[in-house]
């Protein structure tokens, strides 16, 4: 029997191809439901074009882990429709990334199957295939590795408090890069749910102005990449953890996808729209608009140090027995950038399936 720890994109990809190999698996999922975080995203399973720019995005990675994921994502992708996963888009909608978006709710409904839920995973004796989502749940371990002004907000489920790290660390375990990083979005300064955590990202920072609390402009546009995931973290170090974008018309009348950037204001609840005589600093010349906005953590960044078969390493480069990692708790991949989380977990929740199926 080879058991899984937790129940989202990671586990249940290696729980379902562990069953295609005729092995016996248990899946135990901490909370609720499963799906993970998985099922309150965008869905969207993707990698960079070239392997050159995934490097180039990511340049801290682990390059092993980096090339595994991009050389194995387009035949993992085919591997879920095989499934009969429901692709929503067929491409990712950015001219950087290849891939496909997923109904996240048939996504879970085409992998799971007999998940223990209410159930502690990091339990038992024999083969362990740690998929626990990371620690971004964990207030204690944010605050440890992170660093942040404040407590930040958590952008996904609740259950991922780093259940699968304290476990592989107890076993001597070695941790990767990363670890103080993290994915997020600034999200504004108000009251909101599982249910918003797309429609309410504010994922303009590139066209605005952005100050913190003391009035300092911290982060300047030019500086901001694609992703926006730099300009979330700082936002994390800065007082409060909260920041001010400001916005002139020009800025207004951008685009991100299909929505222009008055359309994305005007969606944020009126609590974090301010005023500019409101504003705790002096407005720059031709600003029309503000939004308060918070950093919010989706995941982690760092984590355990895994090989390109899955198999946890201790930090002479030897194996831990009969323990294997995926997803974000395989830590590493996208160090000082940005990649697809659920890509990481798809290929590493599928290598990790695979070399425990050998045993």
């Amino acid at each position: 029997m080879i058991a899984v720890a937790g129940a989202g994109m990671a586990g249940l990809v290696a729980a379902a191809r562990l069953r295609e190999l005729g092995r016996n698996v248990v899946v135990r999922e901490k909370g609720t439901r499963a799906g993970g975080s998985m099922l309150l995203s965008s869905c969207v399973v993707w990698r960079h074009r070239e392997l050159e720019a995934f490097r180039a995005e990511c340049p801290g990675g682990d390059a092993r882990l980096q090339r595994l994921v991009h050389e194995r994502l387009d035949d993992a992708i085919a591997w879920l429709v095989a499934r009969r996963a429901p692709v929503v888009w067929e491409e990712t909608g950015n001219p950087r990334t290849t891939g496909k978006r997923f109904d996240p709710v048939g996504l879970v409904e085409a992998l799971a199957d007999d998940v223990e839920l209410d159930a502690d995973g990091c339990v038992g004796e024999g083969a362990l295939i740690l998929c626990t989502g990371g620690f971004a749940a964990s207030s204690e371990l944010v605050t440890r590795h992170i660093a942040p002004a404040a407590p930040l907000r958590l952008r996904a489920n609740p259950w991922s408090e780093g259940d699968g790290l304290r476990h592989a660390l107890a076993r001597g375990a070695a941790t990767s890069s990363g670890l103080d990083e993290f994915y997020g979005r600034n999200m504004p300064d108000a009251p909101w749910d599982e249910t918003q955590l797309v429609s309410l990202s504010q994922l303009y920072g590139r066209f605005a102005r952005i100050f913190d609390e003391d009035g300092v402009e911290f982060f300047t546009a030019a500086d901001v990449f694609w992703s926006e995931t730099n300009v979330v973290q700082a936002t994390a170090r800065r007082p409060d953890a909260k920041a001010y974008y400001v916005l002139d018309e020009e800025a207004l009348a951008a685009t991100v996808r299909d929505r222009t950037v008055a359309e994305m204001v005007e969606t944020a609840p009126p609590e974090s729209r301010v005023a500019l005589r409101d504003l705790p600093f002096d407005p720059p010349p031709g600003a029309v608009a503000a939004v308060r906005v918070v950093a919010s953590i989706t995941h982690t960044v760092g984590g355990l140090r895994v090989d390109d078969r899955g198999r946890v390493l201790r930090e002479d480069g030897s194996t831990v027995d009969g323990l294997w990692a995926a997803g974000v708790d395989a830590g590493g991949v996208a160090t000082g950038g940005y990649a697809s989380g659920l890509a990481q977990a798809l290929v590493l929740g599928l290598a990790a399936a695979e070399d425990a199926a050998r045993g």
